[in-house]
This record gives structure tokens, C-alpha cells and sequence, in this order.
């Protein structure tokens, strides 16, 4: 039997404090790219009680995911927003979710990321890291962004670490590993650095931004 939101919200708030889950229940954050980073980035951020989530993501669920990524074998074939959505709803019936099957560019980010307190980064691509990056830090400066960067391979996952580069801009990773000269990414590593960012996610709404 799912529980009533009044029921969710006081089991949530015995354990994080009043004050913080009403901070995390009014926050919009925005996770772009659905892949291994931001698939575990959500399903962290939902277990904690955040209001908004907003998913952006233009791929499908594909076999080669399922290693690392928090889809299902019945869902292979769905938009990964789709599939997620329905993976959240399970585990936090009362979020708010806001999907966009769509490619992130330079021409809708701004309307995309518009309504977000705190944003995302969790692409594969370097170029489209390095786009939203560049994108937010001039259009939004007002607004925090969390990206990663090195996850691959099978080191040490205490490797990876979070940064605080600027004010609002946080980089989470061991700053080195990349997937095409390591050949393999591995989910503990993958959702180690995907916890650092939702971690940090919720020490800036609990008023703690040093990482």
C-alpha cells in the first residue's frame, strides 16, 4: 500500500530534518543526459525527497546500457525519459516530473534549463559536456551546475572526488579517466561519481556548499 504524500513527506523528514526536506521539496533540478551519470543522479535525488525533476534525454534504452544505467530488461526499446519516469514514480510516487525527449543544443537550452534551481551535467559526449558547461555558466550564472568528468575504467573508486571549480560550478570525478583509452566503464565507478553530484546536489540545498 503506497503511503499518503503527508505520510512520505514525515517519514523523509524524520530522517534529513524539517528544514531540509522542505528545501529539497521546492527544488527544481534538471538532469541532462539519462545515461549511467544521470539515470543514478535521479534515482538519488528522488529517494531524498526532491520535488522536481526535470529529465532530458533524446536516446532509447538499449541492451549495452543495463550494466550501469537504472533501466530494466522489459524496458529495453523505451525513451530513456519514458523508462525512467516510471522507474521514479515507483520508488517516489509524489515527485514531479517534466520530460523532454529531445537533444540538448545551443538554440533550446535556455527555454530547456530556464525553471531549473540546480542542473545536471551527466553526458557521454565531451563536446556536449563541454557545450552546457560553457552555455550555463554565461547564460545562468545565477544557477548551480554540477558536472563529471572521469569515471572509466576499474580504479580505485576513492579516485574520485568533487571540486568546487567556482561559486555555483562543481566537478565531480577522478578528472582523468576516459572511457576510450580505459575501454570499459563499470557501474560501481560509473555510480560513484553519479553520488558525488546528487551528494553535492544535496548539500547546497541543505546550505552546504563546500564539497
Amino acid at each position: 500500500m503506497i503511503p499518503t504524500k503527508e505520510e512520505w513527506h514525515r517519514a523523509l523528514a524524520d530522517r534529513h530534518g524539517e528544514v531540509f526536506q522542505k528545501r529539497a521539496e521546492h527544488a527544481t533540478v534538471a538532469i541532462c543526459g539519462l545515461g549511467g551519470l544521470g539515470s543514478n543522479i535521479s534515482i538519488c535525488l528522488a529517494r531524498a525527497g526532491v520535488g522536481k525533476l526535470i529529465l532530458i534525454d533524446f536516446d532509447r534504452v538499449d541492451i549495452s546500457n543495463l550494466h550501469r544505467q537504472q533501466y530494466k530488461a522489459n524496458q529495453l526499446g523505451l525513451p530513456k525519459t519514458e523508462a525512467l519516469a516510471a522507474n521514479l514514480k515507483e520508488i517516489a510516487p509524489y515527485i514531479e516530473l517534466e520530460l523532454h525527449t529531445i537533444r540538448i543544443t545551443e538554440d533550446n537550452i535556455g527555454e530547456l534549463l530556464k525553471d531549473a534551481d540546480l542542473i545536471c551535467e551527466a553526458f557521454d559526449n565531451p563536446e556536449c559536456k563541454a557545450m552546457l558547461v560553457n552555455t550555463v555558466l554565461e547564460k545562468f550564472p545565477e544557477k548551480y551546475l554540477l558536472s563529471g568528468s572521469g569515471m572509466a575504467g576499474m580504479d580505485s573508486v576513492n579516485r574520485i572526488q568533487t571540486r568546487r571549480v567556482t561559486k555555483r560550478f562543481y566537478l565531480c570525478g577522478d578528472g582523468v579517466s576516459d572511457v576510450k583509452e580505459c575501454g570499459t566503464l563499470v557501474s560501481s565507478r560509473v555510480m560513484t561519481c553519479a553520488a558525488h553530484e546528487a551528494h553535492m546536489v544535496i548539500r547546497i540545498l541543505a546550505g552546504e556548499p563546500e564539497p
